[in-house]
C-alpha cells in the first residue's frame, strides 16, 4: 500500500458510490479513512446489489481498508461524540442530500467551530443551493440529464447509459482531487475549507471537447455507436468469430492498416487520402473495409496488425481483460482476505507510487466494527464511557 498519505485522517459520511469511492481512493494512498455509519448502515451493503456470498460486492469494493464506526447522529451525545472526532481529523466528507448536514448541526460552520483546519468535502447531485437541490440524483438520472446518454449507443437507437455508472465514480474521482488540493493549501494557509461536487457538474466536465464544440458551435453529435465523429477509421469491425478495434487515425497508421489489409491501392484514392477526406467519404470506406475484416479470425487479424503497427485490439470481455498480460504485469489486481467471504480479487488502485508494491488491502469492515478502538485510539475513551454511550444509543 502506498504510505504518501499516512497521518491523514478522514471521516467519511458517504454512502453508496459517490461518496464512498473518493475515500477508497484516498485510503489506497494510505489515508486513515474512518467511515461512521448510521445505526442501519450504508445502504451499499444490501446484499442484493452485486451479490457475492452474502454480501454486496459493491461494498466489498469501495469500503476497503476503511473502519467502520456507528453513531445515531441524532442523539445529542452521539452528535456530541462526532464532533470530538472531527477535532482530530484533517476532513469530513458526505454525500447526503442538501440540507441535511445543517438539519444534523453538523454543517461546515459547526466542523470549522470545532476545528478551523478541518476540510469538509460536500458531494450533492445538483448542488446545495437552486432549483433541482432536492431531486434525486442517482448514476442513471445523472447520466441522462448532463447529456451523456444521448450520445451512448448506436445511432438510431434508443439511448443507453454507460456501462459503469460513472456520474456516481465521478464523485469521487473529482473528490478526491478536490480533497488534495484543500489539503495542500491548508499546509500554505494553516485553514481548511469547505468544497462542493455536483455530481451533474461533474458530468458536464467529462462532456470536454464535445461540450466545447456545442457551447461555441452549436454541434449536437449523435450517438457513434464505437465510431469516432472526427476519426475515420476509428471503430469496431466484426470479424469471423468476433470483433475488433482499429483506430488508424494518423496517416502513418493508416497506410499500414492499408498494407495489412492489402487494399495498398486505396491509400492513394483521393477520397481517402486523408482523414479529413475519409471522414467525408465515411460510408464509401466502411463499405470497403468491412467485408475484408470479416475473412479472418480477430487473432490473426490482430497478428497482422501488431506486426504492421496498427493501432488496434480485440473487443475483450472481462475473462480476457482480466488476463491480458498488462494486468499480470502491472498487478492490476489486488486480493484481500475477508471474515466472512474468504479471500476475494478487486481491481487494484492504478498509480503506481514510487517503490510501493502491489496493496494487499484490508477487508471492507462490518457494520461498527470499529466503534470502540476508534473512540479508545482517537479519544482516549475508557470501557465505561463507551459502556455509557452504548446505553444511551449514542453509538452502536
Amino acid at each position: 500500500m502506498s504510505q504518501s498519505l499516512k497521518g491523514i485522517r478522514i471521516i467519511e459520511l458517504g454512502q453508496i458510490i459517490a461518496g464512498t469511492y473518493g475515500g477508497q481512493i484516498l485510503s489506497d494512498l494510505g489515508a486513515e479513512v474512518i467511515k461512521v455509519e448510521s445505526p442501519i448502515g450504508d445502504l451499499g451493503r444490501n446484499p442484493s446489489v452485486a451479490p457475492y456470498k452474502g454480501h454486496s460486492g459493491l461494498f466489498l469494493t469501495f469500503n476497503r481498508n476503511k473502519k467502520s464506526i456507528v453513531i445515531d447522529m441524532k442523539n445529542p451525545e452521539g452528535r456530541a461524540t462526532f464532533l470530538d472526532l472531527v477535532k482530530h481529523a484533517d476532513v469530513v466528507v458526505d454525500n447526503f442530500r442538501a440540507g441535511v448536514m445543517q438539519r444534523l448541526g453538523i454543517d461546515y460552520s459547526v466542523l470549522a467551530a470545532v476545528n478551523p483546519r478541518i476540510i469538509h468535502c460536500s458531494i450533492t447531485g445538483f448542488g446545495s443551493e437552486g432549483d433541482y437541490k432536492d431531486y434525486p440524483a442517482l448514476d442513471i438520472i445523472i447520466q441522462a440529464i448532463s447529456g451523456h446518454m444521448a450520445i451512448t449507443g448506436e445511432p438510431n437507437r434508443p439511448p443507453v447509459r454507460l456501462g459503469i455508472p460513472l456520474a456516481d465514480l465521478s464523485g469521487g474521482i473529482f473528490s478526491s482531487q478536490g480533497i488534495l488540493a484543500a489539503l495542500y493549501e491548508r499546509e500554505k494557509t494553516g485553514k481548511g475549507q469547505h468544497l462542493e461536487l455536483a455530481m451533474f457538474d461533474a458530468m458536464l466536465s467529462l462532456l470536454t471537447y464535445m461540450g466545447t464544440m456545442w457551447l461555441n458551435n452549436g454541434e449536437l453529435p449523435k450517438p457513434p455507436g464505437s465510431g469516432h465523429e472526427y476519426s475515420v477509421p476509428w471503430q469496431a469491425f466484426k470479424t469471423s468469430d468476433s470483433y475488433v478495434v482499429i483506430a488508424a487515425r494518423e496517416e502513418r497508421h493508416w497506410k499500414n492498416l492499408c498494407k495489412s489489409l492489402k487494399i495498398d491501392d486505396i491509400a492513394q484514392d483521393p477520397r481517402f487520402l486523408t482523414n479529413f477526406t475519409r471522414v467525408k467519404h465515411r460510408d464509401e470506406l466502411m463499405a470497403l473495409m468491412i467485408p475484408i475484416l470479416q475473412t479472418d479470425s480477430t487473432e490473426n487479424w490482430m497478428k497482422k496488425f501488431r506486426a504492421d503497427d496498427v493501432p488496434a485490439s480485440p473487443v475483450n470481455h472481462f475473462d480476457q481483460a482480466f488476463n491480458e498480460p498488462p494486468a499480470i504485469q502491472n498487478e492490476a489486481v489486488i486480493e484481500c482476505d475477508h471474515p466472512a467471504v474468504g479471500k476475494f480479487r478487486m481491481p487494484a488502485y492504478p498509480v503506481k507510487m514510487g517503490n510501493s508494491s502491489a496493496m494487499i488491502a484490508e477487508p471492507a469492515p462490518d457494520l461498527g466494527q470499529h466503534t470502540s478502538s476508534v473512540l479508545k485510539e482517537i479519544l482516549s475513551m475508557s470501557d465505561e464511557q463507551i459502556t455509557n454511550l452504548k446505553n444511551s444509543g449514542a453509538i452502536y
